[in-house]
């Protein structure tokens, strides 16, 4: 019979040297390079158009509020028509966003239902709570905004559309577009012009 050799006696181990962490490494700017020439394109009278607004500045309106008291009544037939199919145009989109959001709540509401034996309480069911109430704020904004523009719309057929509620005088073309439900005036609505004690 072999001999079993005999095992070797185990090293001792060397104690672990700590070095001290290594000094932050400053950062190295680098150097500034030299600006480059801006090279403008050349325009010529021909070429260039000259800038006209679809609006009238506020200072010019500020003045035209406080110099003249004559002002047009109300706008024409044709402008109330375009007025028309721009409001009717937000309004088939603002239902359209609104049919979404109610879809996407009821899909939340069917998600959540409570009757689900298998159901439980996680952490995302705060989630879902806040998502639903986030839903039916947009939707009810939806809905004043749709209310608003049919507004709007009624007050085209009376022929009062774009009449400011304080001043009386029309209100800027480009404000309509841009905020066809508006009834405020832009300086009405900056507090520039007060309303009078009657209509308070």
């Amino acid at each position: 019979m072999k001999a079993k050799p005999t095992p070797l006696p185990p090293m001792p181990k060397k104690p672990e040297v700590k070095l001290p962490p290594a000094p932050p490494k400053k950062p190295v700017r680098k150097p500034l390079e030299p600006i480059k020439d801006v090279k403008l394109p050349k325009t010529n009278t021909k070429s260039s158009v000259p800038y006209s607004p679809g609006y009238t500045p506020l200072e010019k309106r500020v003045q035209i509020v406080t110099k003249s008291n004559q002002t047009l009544v109300k706008y024409s037939d044709a402008e109330l028509t375009e007025f028309r199919e721009l409001i009717n145009k937000k309004l088939e989109a603002a239902k359209k966003e609104l049919v979404y959001l109610q879809g996407l709540i009821t899909r939340k509401d069917e998600m959540g239902g409570d009757n689900d034996d298998a159901r439980y309480m996680t952490m995302e069911d705060g989630s879902v709570s806040m998502e639903r109430e986030q839903l039916s704020q947009m939707a009810s904004r939806q809905i004043t905004y749709i209310d608003h523009l049919e507004k709007s719309i009624m007050r085209i057929e009376s022929k009062t559309y774009g009449i400011c509620r304080v001043t009386g005088k029309l209100i800027d073309k480009a404000r309509l577009r841009a905020v066809p439900h508006a009834t405020l005036s832009l300086e009405a609505k900056l507090g520039l012009v007060k309303p009078s004690p009657d209509q308070q």
